[in-house]
């Protein structure tokens, strides 16, 4: 389903679930001015047509420890489809790493790490992100603040 073809009712769906994933169908109803049945078939259509992709529980890292954010800048020696594809496997598989993004950049790659402490990054920093398949070279830009997190895409 294209963007273009979602109605007010499927937008607000979308709003209010990305406020709170837990609402109920009847609470949801009533927030958008359906009834619960119409309002059910629009959510497990959207569920169904990949729009939205599933539910989880939000963390907050910083009251777990988890305080310390780098963004990583990695090179890549080989930047062919197969060498991308091993990098983003591998680096899939790293749970420090919390976004990976290739770039049009000087650089291939841009990764969020959360780590512990400064001494919890250098350890994945030189033992995981590095030999990661194909990385030439990496720069570490530590993050002092968070001034805005967002956990997805604005609401349509």
């Amino acid at each position: 389903m294209a963007q273009s073809n979602l109605d007010s009712y499927d937008r607000q769906i979308i709003t209010v679930l990305g406020e709170d994933g837990r609402i109920s169908v009847a609470d949801l109803a009533r927030r958008i001015g359906l009834t619960k049945t119409p309002t059910q078939a629009r959510v497990k259509r959207l569920e169904a047509e990949g729009i939205i992709t599933g539910y989880r529980v939000m963390l907050d890292p910083i009251r777990l420890g988890l305080d310390h954010v780098a963004f990583v800048e990695v090179k890549l020696s080989d930047t062919r489809e197969a060498a991308l594809r091993a990098f983003n496997v591998a680096v899939a598989k790293v749970p420090e790493i919390e976004q990976a993004h290739m770039m049009a950049s000087h650089f291939d790659y841009l990764l969020k790490v959360r780590t512990r402490s400064m001494s919890d990054y250098r350890a994945v920093l030189g033992e995981k992100i590095s030999g990661l398949p194909h990385v030439s070279s990496t720069s570490t830009y530590v993050a002092m603040q968070a001034v805005k997190e967002q956990a997805g895409p604005q609401p349509i």
